[in-house]
């Protein structure tokens, strides 16, 4: 797929929860949680530095090939409430399982706003420094 994209200039659509697939194949990314965009931005970017929280959970959880450094990961899956998709959590998506979830991301959803790093975001409390607003 790799090689046909290069050779005919295409550009694919890929669905996957592998996240090694996505990073081998994607040169954007765009995370998305019950249905919302979450983070969106260049492959190496989000890779390297996520500014969502849902974001930097898939990446903790991808495996590594690795069998002993992957029994000596720390850490815990996503914990919290899983929200029904059928009837999400008000505000943020992300909020009942989020550990920087606050009283406004329970009222509030968060726009997609432009992280230092590159990538947007919508995330009230971003793991990233958001980018200033121009105003005009």
């Amino acid at each position: 797929m790799s090689k046909l994209q290069q050779t005919h200039r295409l550009t694919y659509i890929v669905i996957s929860h592998d996240l090694s697939v996505v990073r081998y194949l994607a040169d954007r990314i765009a995370v998305m949680y019950l249905g919302k965009i979450v983070e969106l931005g260049a492959s190496e970017t989000i890779f390297e530095t996520a500014a969502h929280p849902y974001t930097a959970e898939l990446l903790k959880a991808v495996p590594v090939p690795e069998p002993s450094v992957e029994r000596a990961k720390v850490g815990r899956a996503v914990g919290g409430e899983i929200p029904s998709a059928m009837n999400p959590p008000s505000g943020c998506r992300f909020r009942t399982r989020c550990p920087r979830a606050q009283s406004v991301c329970a009222e509030i959803e968060p726009a997609l706003r432009s992280m230092r790093t590159g990538q947007v975001a919508a995330c009230h409390f971003p793991l990233q420094e958001a980018a200033p607003t121009i105003t005009s």
